[in-house]
């Protein structure tokens, strides 16, 4: 089951008597998800070209770099120096992403349980970190000495936190009460 704007009219029929939408143009809706990773450490070019290059395989888009806006001495960090990588999903990439995300990489995690709702912002954004960049399938066959974290945002047009997880709930997205988790 793929995710897609079609779908979006069944986001209408499941939210219009919970939320009291009268048209489809009020629920909300994914709008772009943001991709990051920091490159840490990693002061070699060689160790940030390999973490953009699977950015890439992972989103089917080249990562853009991220420089440090200040020069600070006890970091070791200068500006201008790459602290990171960031890709922003729109469209269709944005949808096979997510899909991608539900279905194969987040059953592949090690003890998944769900993922906690209470990680929804007051703007409606879910924000997840993942550990380890080798549950999805494009990297895991690749070396697992450089394995890197990633920061996953879903931003969403939602008003509340109850919209964004009736949606996100309704996507797929296997959102669990941090009760259920801590078992």
């Amino acid at each position: 089951m793929s995710i897609s704007k079609e779908k979006q009219k069944t986001v209408y029929e499941a939210m219009k008597d919970t939320f009291g939408y009268t048209s489809v143009m009020q629920t909300p809706r994914v709008e772009k998800i943001i991709v990051s990773s920091g490159v840490g450490k990693k002061r070699d070019q060689k160790q940030i070209d390999l973490i953009s290059d699977r950015l890439a395989k992972i989103t089917g888009q080249k990562a853009s770099p991220r420089p440090a806006r200040l020069s600070i001495a006890s970091f070791k960090v200068r500006q201008g120096d790459i602290v990171g990588l960031q890709t922003t999903l729109r469209g269709a990439r944005m949808y096979d992403f997510l899909d991608k995300l539900i279905h194969i990489a987040l059953p592949r995690t090690r003890d998944f349980r769900g993922l906690k709702a209470t990680a929804i912002d007051d703007m409606g954004n879910y924000t997840l970190g993942i550990k380890e960049s080798s549950i999805f399938p494009e990297t895991a066959d690749e070396d697992l000495k450089d394995v890197f974290g990633l920061a996953i945002t879903i931003v969403t047009s939602a008003k509340s936190k109850a919209e964004a997880e009736a949606l996100l709930r309704h996507i797929g997205m296997p959102l669990v009460v941090d009760a259920e988790v801590k078992r």
